[in-house]
């Protein structure tokens, strides 16, 4: 079976094909079909369900070339997969969903559909929990939506925090002041937020309070109004921290409570706060829960395979 694709100009092409024609290589190689180039327009052959899969997949890619997306070879590698396990899944929708964040970094997107139910969950509940491996961007788009929230005027402060544990050390074994002290532990908030702002604007916004970082345990006694909180490692609290953070909530704020329940450095035998709210909250409305797998980890595709070796493993 053969189906043909219109390119309407040489941009579409370059953009669609990539750098020595590699995109179309993995579409081939993935979908066991052959792609050919004539002048404007691409011919798939190969078995009617291989040419059908690959056709939609490249029509989609198209779409969104044609209105301003762009296609990586990471992102057609998500794409193909995702296709593959099933043929129905909205690409369109995942890749033209752009979350505008500063000067520095115009626009971010989700890369898989978990992270595409991530960010609309977030844009639709005040509460949302986001529960899954590393590498699946939890930390990342939560920090790209507080930071769209804020360049839009909608809250007029960003909340960092994370309990402070991690392998046996304390915070007060560290130099410095509070901040000094607390900065390596949030040492993934910041690497997320010094890609969408500038190096100047984080620190001005700092020292004006407009963006706050705090170890958990100091959120203890306050009412937050007006923020975007974001609370990363959440496995780490325990269910008296996490009871503590959940009524801090004030009027005009959300809160973003991630976490992987695989990696809790709590003392054996100690429930994590994380695993125990899923129990008692979960029927709430306005309170949201999205849980990633190994398919939405968007790191090294050794990662992916990791992930999968120890969640087998666990089974």
């Amino acid at each position: 079976m053969e189906k043909v694709l219109t390119i309407a100009n040489s941009d579409e092409a370059r953009q669609l094909f990539g750098s020595c024609d590699e995109n179309l290589r993995m579409v081939e190689s993935n979908f066991c079909v052959k792609i050919v180039s004539r002048g404007e327009a691409l011919a798939i052959k190969g078995a009617k369900e291989s040419v059908d899969k690959s056709a939609k997949l490249l029509e989609e890619m198209l779409f969104v070339i044609r209105r301003g997306g762009n296609i990586r070879r990471d992102e057609l590698s998500y794409s193909i997969r995702s296709f593959k396990k099933n043929p129905e899944i909205d690409i369109e929708s995942i890749y033209l969903d752009r979350i505008e964040v500063s000067s520095k970094r115009q626009f971010i997107t989700p890369k898989t559909a978990g992270q595409k139910r991530y960010v609309d969950a977030i844009r639709q509940h005040d509460i949302v929990f986001g529960v899954g491996p590393a590498g699946t961007g939890k930390t990342y788009l939560a920090m790209a939506m507080a930071v769209n929230a804020l360049k839009k005027q909608e809250v007029s402060r960003i909340i960092l925090t994370r309990p402070a544990i991690e392998a046996g050390e304390n915070l007060g074994y560290l130099p410095g002041d509070l901040y000094q002290k607390v900065t390596p532990y949030l040492r993934p908030l910041y690497d997320a937020l010094y890609d969408m702002m500038e190096t100047n604007e984080i620190q001005n916004s700092i020292e004006r309070g407009v963006i706050e970082v705090a170890p958990l345990a100091y959120m203890r006694g306050r009412t937050l109004n007006d923020s975007f909180i974001i609370l990363d490692e959440a496995q780490n609290s325990t269910t008296e921290q996490m009871k503590m953070f959940l009524t801090r909530l004030g009027f005009n704020s959300k809160t973003v409570i991630t976490g992987d329940n695989t990696q809790s450095d709590l003392p054996h035998g100690r429930e994590s706060g994380l695993s125990h709210v899923r129990k008692i909250l979960s029927h709430i409305k306005g309170i949201s829960f999205v849980y990633f797998t190994g398919e939405d980890v968007v790191r090294h595709s050794l990662v992916q395979e990791i992930i999968k070796a120890y969640e087998e493993n666990s089974k």
